[in-house]
């Protein structure tokens, strides 16, 4: 009776139009309240997908038990797109899809041909409608010990590799991620295709003496030239790495480099304290800065004021970040594993992640070789012209509406 309460009764949605296929799209990533990849991928992503897309009708299964706390203007002023609310407790939905496969996600949302998640998440589906799924990464099974044990558990009840194998296709962001699948889960690879994300237009190169940057410069109190960390604080960003790196950069007393700050930005993450304990034990303390969270309109600054940009995670399924910093003309020093070397290819350096001592020496390459600097600089450019979401909506778009037979793999 509790979960006939929530699940019954709903409205119709209203002013949809009438296209040739009902696509339903699962927005229960952009409720956790946090501005991570996901939900960058699944908003931009969409964005690009209305846009070019007035045929079919799309309905949008967003649950809050808090209302009003997802912005949705980006699925505004479509006439082809609706949004069905729910107030349903999330522990309660979750145990229903996971227990009793009970309510069919399709149904409440009044039936689709298709249904998208672009996270993977608890899930139920008639069996007629066809279940599309973004992979972003396999972290959680690839590097396990870098997750808190509330995050296993939750990877344990979603079960991604049974959610992917239920699926008619998986879209991966990566030719790497598409790898894992095929190598770790099983997945046949005629099911899962590359789609890049793509980059945001508000990453571009911009003047240094731009009042908008110097603007961002003074808000944060940020110096002259820096290495820049823009990213969530977490066992698996290898930000300590930076720090020992950035510790024989500065040993190596390069006169021209002495004024060279270490700036470490982002999110809290979990296992945290040991990055600030390496922080505060590095005899260049008073010129390691820690800004915190950054406003999404003041990244592109960042990254334009930025020296060098480091990224040595030891594992990814795409990497926003050092995009990001390469359409703004920022030299990437990042890693050779998972998916960086397929997003940088040649307009960054790539290094060993466990190797602080390459770390230090791509640094020490980047800040005293000018030629480099620029070599660096044009080739990454040219590399994020190569990412776009307009062509990731074609790509999805071509696959919700195919019509292809293929039947799901158990």
């Amino acid at each position: 009776m509790l979960l006939l309460r929530y699940f019954s009764h709903e409205p119709v949605p209203e002013g949809a139009a009438n296209g040739d296929m009902r696509i339903g799209i699962d927005l229960r990533c952009l409720t956790s309240g946090r501005k991570s990849g996901v939900e960058e991928y699944t908003v931009l992503l969409l964005s690009a997908l209305f846009r070019s897309d007035q045929d079919n009708e799309y309905v949008l299964f967003l649950n809050e038990w808090r209302n009003g706390q997802v912005d949705m203007s980006f699925a505004e002023g479509f006439g082809n797109v609706s949004v069905r609310r729910f107030r349903i407790p999330n522990k309660l939905l979750n145990f229903s899809l996971w227990y009793f496969r009970y309510p069919k996600l399709d149904r409440l949302i009044g039936g689709v041909d298709a249904y998208f998640l672009p996270n993977p998440n608890f899930c139920a589906v008639s069996s007629r409608t066809r279940l599309f799924v973004t992979a972003h990464d396999l972290s959680f099974s690839v590097c396990p010990e870098t997750f808190s044990w509330k995050q296993r558990l939750w990877h344990f009840f979603v079960n991604p590799r049974a959610l992917f194998r239920r699926a008619h296709r998986i879209f991966a962001v990566s030719s790497s991620t598409r790898d894992d699948l095929v190598a770790r889960y099983g997945i046949p690879s005629a099911k899962v295709e590359v789609v890049r994300s793509g980059i945001d237009v508000r990453f571009r190169e911009r003047n240094r003496n731009d009042p908008k940057m110097l603007a961002v410069k003074e808000k944060y109190g940020l110096p002259y030239s820096f290495i820049l960390y823009l990213g969530a604080f977490e066992p698996r960003k290898n930000i300590s790495a930076i720090v020992r790196a950035y510790d024989a950069l500065r040993k190596a007393r390069h006169p021209e480099l002495e004024k060279t700050a270490l700036v470490l930005a982002g999110v809290s993450g979990w296992k945290e304290d040991g990055i600030l304990r390496d922080v505060e034990h590095s005899p260049f303390r008073g010129n390691i800065l820690l800004p915190g969270f950054i406003e999404d309109e003041d990244k592109p600054a960042f990254y334009n004021l930025a020296s060098v940009f480091a990224y040595p995670s030891v594992y990814e399924g795409f990497g926003f970040p050092p995009l990001e910093a390469l359409a703004c003309g920022t030299p990437v020093v990042t890693s050779d594993v998972s998916s960086l070397p397929e997003i940088v290819g040649d307009a960054g350096i790539l290094v060993d992640p466990h190797r602080p001592d390459e770390l230090f020496r791509a640094f020490e390459a980047v800040l005293l070789d000018r030629k480099l600097r620029e070599t660096l600089r044009i080739r990454g450019l040219e590399r994020a012209r190569k990412f776009s979401w307009d062509d990731a909506a074609k790509r999805v778009l071509r696959s919700f509406v195919s019509g292809d037979d293929e039947r799901v793999i158990r």
